[in-house]
């Protein structure tokens, strides 16, 4: 199943479940709804898109991790061993 583009974002619950960040698209939903979710800096609802070059932050119980966007996938979900290529771990 592939996305349909609309230029080159995504909803940030839907990055952060096909860059296997989380395995479940609904916990990624939770996450953005449990106010966690931050992109730039701004707390991110589900439906915000992501681009290229934004930084999404994930504030777990016990620490904090940045990521950087690198690509947008253009497929439901890709494989583990390519996560690199669509997402760096800044902190």
């Amino acid at each position: 199943m592939k996305y349909i583009r609309r230029g080159v974002s995504l909803r940030v619950d839907k990055y952060i479940n096909s860059v296997n960040i989380t395995k479940r698209r609904a916990v990624a939903e939770d996450m953005c709804k449990s106010k966690v979710v931050s992109i730039n800096g701004v707390v991110a609802k589900p439906a915000k898109d992501v681009k290229v070059g934004d930084s999404i932050t994930i504030a777990y119980l016990e620490k904090t991790i940045v990521y950087e966007v690198l690509q947008i996938p253009t497929t439901k979900t890709i494989p583990k061993s390519k996560q690199s290529e669509y997402v760096k771990e800044i902190s």
